[in-house]
């Protein structure tokens, strides 16, 4: 009777073996699940030029073309259904499993960085204070005490630009006079420019593009608001995502030393950023 059962234990689990379901389904992780549905989910938000915006009716910039490269060269035959969203719900709707993956210039702090999981870095996001070039009050950071300042609701330039006001107020300084948040740094751009904001807190790769797109109507002020960050792309953080995010983070990493993102930066921003292929480096903020 024990020799039966055993036999057909082991008969069993060679059937099972034999029809491919030996691992349940559950075994598969994204990446598996990826590659057999041959769709990969990503989220972005377009309305962040260069990295990605609306042109013709279709997605294009930085953060696209080197995503279309790498899923090309390491998923052939997958197709990427890319959802347009704002900023504000990317990092919950990666949370709550809405999509697979974000390809979308994410600043990296300590708190993303705690809950997340981030490629190396696609490019630098030290922040800079935009103004109107015309504006003569401000010659400096220090001028900025009074005045009314925008940045992107939820975004890691509005949390630099948080702890500037902080500073200027430790160093007994009155200050900003108000702090404005905005669904979308577009809309910040525009009120710069009628004059019903003195600055805007923003990415220097993103602000290059703009002043020459716009010769005459803004010019940045100098140092840097905020110390050097980074932007990355970003999966969730769980041996589920491990696969997927590392397979972009290596594509990332191999772009960065073939030249290929050098090349995709001077098309898209003019110049080009020296971040690192090896790793995303530990935020001070």
């Amino acid at each position: 009777m024990l020799l039966s059962k055993v036999t057909t234990a082991l008969c069993a689990s060679a059937l099972c073996i034999a029809s491919g379901l030996a691992l349940p389904a559950s075994a598969a992780d994204l990446l598996d699940r990826v590659t057999a549905d041959k769709t990969l989910t990503i989220a972005t938000e377009a309305r962040y030029a260069p990295f990605e915006f609306v042109q013709d009716g279709n997605i294009v910039g930085y953060d696209v073309d080197l995503m279309n490269h790498i899923v090309q060269k390491h998923l052939p035959g997958v197709k990427v259904k890319q959802l347009d969203l704002p900023f504000q719900g990317i990092l919950p709707g990666l949370d709550a499993k809405k999509f697979d993956f974000v390809v979308t210039a994410v600043t990296v702090n300590k708190q993303r960085m705690e809950h997340f999981a981030f490629t190396v870095p696609i490019a630098e996001s030290t922040v800079a204070l935009l103004k109107r070039d015309s504006d003569t009050s401000m010659a400096s950071l220090d001028d900025l005490s009074g005045k009314v300042v925008g940045s992107q609701a939820g975004s890691g330039q509005l949390q630099v630009l948080q702890l500037f006001d902080q500073q200027l107020k430790a160093g007994n300084k009155p200050g900003l006079k108000e702090i404005k948040q905005y669904v979308s740094f577009d809309e910040a751009y525009a009120d710069l420019a009628n004059k019903r904001l003195d600055g805007v807190a923003q990415s220097l790769a993103n602000l290059g593009p703009l002043i020459k797109s716009r010769p005459g109507m803004f010019g940045t002020l100098k140092p840097m608001l905020g110390p050097t960050t980074y932007f990355g792309w970003t999966g969730r953080k769980d041996e589920d995502s491990a696969r997927l995010v590392k397979l972009f983070s290596d594509g990332i990493a191999e772009a960065n030393r073939d030249g290929t993102m050098r090349a995709l930066q001077e098309k898209w921003f003019g110049f080009t950023m020296d971040v690192p292929a090896d790793r995303m480096p530990a935020p001070s903020l």
